[in-house]
C-alpha cells in the first residue's frame, strides 16, 4: 500500500512523457499518438535474410530482398523490427548517440516480437561490439543494452562480451558498402575466453540498425569460426536503400 502511494505521488510529480517528443503519456515508456504515427513498424511478409519489407504473402519458400539475393548473407536468418526513418530513426539516433539509454527498454519490446521466428534452439543472445575507445568516449554500447533487454524479456542466455572488436575502425556512417566491407574486415573477432560458449550453439547477435550488413557478416564470421553451428541477426531498424 505504501509502495503504491509512493508511486502514484512520484508520477504526479513526474508524469510519464513520451519517448519520442516529451509529451504527456498514460505510462512510462511509451509514445503519443503522433509519435507513433511515425513510426514505420515492419510486419507482414519479410525477407528472410534481414527482415526489411516484401511487398505480397508468403508461399512456403525462402523469401529474399533484392539486396540479399545481390549479396548472399552469412548468417541464416535475419529480423528487423522498423525502417530506419521518420520518428523511429530518431529515437535510434537518441539511443546511439543522445545518451537516451532508457530506450532501449521500450525497444527491446519492439525487437522481442521480431525475433519470435528465430527462437528454435534457444540461441545465445549478444551484441555487436564496440572497440574500447568508443565503447570509452560514448559511456555504453547501445547494442549491448538492446541485447540485454530483449534476452530478459525472452528469458534466453545472454554472453555481452561474446565478441570483441580487436581493432578500432572509422565511423562507417557515409561508406560505401565496399569501404564498410574493407574497414571491417577481420576487426571482429571471438572472446578468446567465450569460445567454448560459442561451439555448437544457435547465436542470435543483435545490433541497432543495418545499412549494408557488414558490420553483421564480420560478427557472424568470427561465430561460425569459432565453432557456431548457426548464427542468426536481429536489428532494431532496417536502412532499406542499402
Amino acid at each position: 500500500m505504501l509502495l503504491t502511494r509512493i508511486q502514484t505521488a512520484v508520477s504526479l510529480i513526474y508524469p510519464p512523457q513520451c519517448m519520442g517528443c516529451g509529451g504527456l503519456v498514460g505510462s512510462d515508456f511509451g509514445l503519443c499518438g503522433s509519435c507513433w504515427a511515425e513510426m514505420h513498424f515492419i510486419s507482414g511478409t519479410v525477407c528472410e535474410g534481414c527482415g526489411a519489407p516484401l511487398p505480397g504473402e508468403a508461399d512456403g519458400f525462402r523469401l529474399e530482398c533484392d539486396s540479399c539475393l545481390r549479396h548472399p548473407r552469412p548468417w541464416s536468418q535475419g529480423r528487423s523490427a522498423l525502417l530506419y526513418e521518420g520518428r523511429g530513426r530518431k529515437l535510434v539516433l537518441a539511443l546511439k548517440h543522445g545518451d537516451r539509454t532508457e530506450i532501449a527498454h521500450m525497444a527491446s519490446g519492439w525487437l522481442e516480437r521480431a525475433v519470435q521466428p528465430m527462437l528454435a534452439e534457444n540461441p545465445l543472445i549478444c551484441p555487436v561490439p564496440l572497440h574500447w575507445t568508443r565503447l570509452l568516449k560514448r559511456k555504453y554500447n547501445q547494442s549491448a543494452l538492446l541485447a540485454e533487454a530483449v534476452a530478459a524479456r525472452i528469458g534466453l542466455e545472454h554472453c555481452p562480451d561474446l565478441l570483441r572488436r580487436f581493432r578500432r575502425t572509422p565511423a562507417l556512417e557515409g561508406k560505401t558498402r565496399d569501404q564498410r566491407f574493407q574497414h571491417l574486415g577481420a576487426a571482429i573477432a571471438a572472446h578468446p575466453g567465450r569460445e567454448e560458449r560459442i561451439k555448437g550453439r544457435t547465436v542470435l547477435i543483435v545490433d541497432d540498425v543495418m545499412t549494408s550488413g557488414a558490420t553483421l557478416s564480420a560478427c557472424t564470421d568470427a561465430c561460425l569460426q569459432a565453432g557456431a553451428a548457426e548464427v542468426r541477426v536481429a536489428v532494431l531498424a532496417r536502412v532499406t536503400q542499402a
